[in-house]
């Protein structure tokens, strides 16, 4: 069965360049970012996951954990390391799994083969802290990922998850949300104190309710 969104995410333990990870104890309360790739030494790939180290401190900032994963080998996973640090001016500090066996390549869907064969296409996956996945893309091996949408997609989640609003199309954190349907538009006013825009019954706005 593929994984769904709001489906418990299976856990799994799968050896990495840090040592073997079991991933509900690395993810305890955080997020986790979870994102494979076909192999080793892939251009495309090193550039991501060289900007997923670079964005360090936003991850942080939303009590994300990031974890990479590759068909190949731990030790391959160190040599490429090591080209990604120096050609992307930055340090991996998190872990890439090395899932030779295609044991988590199996359980999240990650192999296509019409697409790549045996190899893993470029998917990610968010997984809030009660281990439900959140979102899920899957990449052609061609188009490399944008992690500030990841981002974004993490600011809405953690937003829409304790106030009862949606964000409109190419929301960034900090512009004006929708109000969600089920509320009715007195209650909407009371609740959301910084206001209530009626553009039509059906499409309310008002200012991001926690800023």
């Amino acid at each position: 069965m593929a994984l769904q969104l709001g489906d418990t995410v299976p856990d799994f333990t799968q050896n990495s360049q840090l040592g073997p990870i079991n991933l509900y104890d690395f993810a305890g309360d955080s997020w986790v970012v979870l994102f494979s790739h076909p192999a080793d030494y892939t251009p495309v790939c090193t550039t991501e996951l060289g900007e997923v180290s670079r964005l360090r401190a936003e991850w942080n900032k939303r009590n994300v954990k990031t974890i990479a994963l590759s068909v190949d080998s731990a030790e391959s996973h160190k040599g490429w390391i090591c080209d990604i640090n120096e050609t992307q001016s930055t340090t991996v500090d998190y872990p890439i799994l090395a899932d030779e066996d295609k044991k988590v390549s199996d359980l999240y869907g990650m192999i296509h083969p019409n697409s790549l064969n045996n190899l893993t296409v470029r998917s990610v996956f968010i997984i809030d802290p009660n281990k439900k996945l959140r979102l899920q893309i899957t990449y052609p091996a061609s188009t490399g990922r944008n992690f500030h949408e990841i981002l974004r997609v993490i600011d809405s989640l953690q937003l829409t998850d304790h106030h009862q609003v949606a964000t409109p199309v190419n929301w960034k954190d900090g512009e004006d949300c929708v109000v969600v349907p089920s509320i009715p538009t007195e209650e909407a006013r009371n609740k959301f104190p910084k206001g209530v825009t009626e553009i039509r019954p059906y499409l309310r706005m008002t200012p991001q309710p926690n800023k």
